[in-house]
């Protein structure tokens, strides 16, 4: 049996700095920012530089793929994020579910902004926003979508970056798509095992069985019911550690090797596949401070 809980996981890509220094660039140029998370993993899914590299911008947070995760708690993330002073709507960038409140809430949040651009005869000016995340959150799908398929591209503005891309979406906004990321920071190893989950980090940097393990860890205590119904297992599987939990799904999928032995590597990458095809419901792997 591995030793799943030793192993960590170690990813240092090198791209910040550049990144840093693009948006700091480009927020003269905008008038808020609209970050993606990954509705599942909110906290782990951002880089908390953005904080400080945002200079008080006001901000919209998008909670995409919502539905993959748990509804009630993402509800508690919209309002945990709204008592943070940022707004938050729970969007579905591939389907287009909830995108239809983006537009009205940019109008919301910059409301004083209209205003004041009104007051200096420059009522109907476009609202700049800048869109940023970390990989696989679903930056390119957002843009995609909302700048439809005709990806309108706005004139170049002076001063940007010829890399910067922006994007006209309709109701006098444009979007400006920058052509860095951001990468979450691995200080927490939990941060890691939770990207490693959904799929943001590839697998290879781990051993299928042990992010299997982990992934197990986390269903027993919280969605036990879930992890029953899928593979047909009994309360009094789970009250074994999440190899055997492991062992008991390969068995009851017909996993076998020669000698009867149960293919548990098999198995891992069974039920990693499953969870992130949504097969096991919708799971959430945080939830807000109380």
């Amino acid at each position: 049996m591995p030793d799943f809980q030793k192993q960590t996981v170690q990813w240092f890509p090198g791209h910040m700095a550049k990144t840093r220094r693009q948006i700091k660039e480009s927020l003269p140029l905008v008038d808020c920012v609209t970050e993606l998370l990954d509705a599942r993993v909110p906290l782990a899914s951002r880089n908390p530089e953005l904080d400080t590299l945002t200079q008080r911008k006001p901000r919209i947070v998008l909670l995409n793929k919502c539905d993959m995760a748990d509804e009630a708690t993402t509800r508690q993330w919209i309002d945990w994020f709204a008592s943070h002073g940022q707004a938050a709507i729970a969007v579905d960038c591939r389907s287009g579910k909830g995108l239809n409140l983006y537009h009205p809430l940019v109008k919301k949040v910059l409301a004083e902004k209209i205003r004041a651009n009104a007051e200096k005869g420059m009522a109907g000016r476009a609202l700049r926003v800048m869109v940023v995340g970390i990989p696989n959150t679903g930056k390119s799908s957002f843009i995609n979508r909302m700048a439809k398929k005709s990806r309108a591209v706005v004139a170049d503005r002076p001063g940007v970056t010829r890399h910067n891309q922006w994007f006209a979406i309709g109701n006098g906004i444009e979007l400006l798509d920058t052509p860095g990321v951001l990468w979450p920071k691995f200080d927490d190893p939990e941060v890691g095992n939770k990207l490693a989950f959904i799929g943001s980090v590839k697998d290879e940097i781990m051993d299928s069985e042990t992010m299997a393990c982990r992934l197990l860890e986390v269903l027993k205590k919280d969605y036990a019911p879930l992890l029953c119904e899928r593979y047909k297992l009994t309360a009094d599987d789970l009250l074994t550690d999440a190899y055997t939990v492991l062992e008991h799904i390969g068995r009851k999928r017909g996993m076998l090797m020669r000698g009867g032995e149960i293919d548990t590597e098999r198995a891992a990458i069974m039920l990693l596949d499953e969870y992130r095809a949504g097969k096991l419901g919708r799971i959430s792997f945080e939830k807000p401070e109380e």
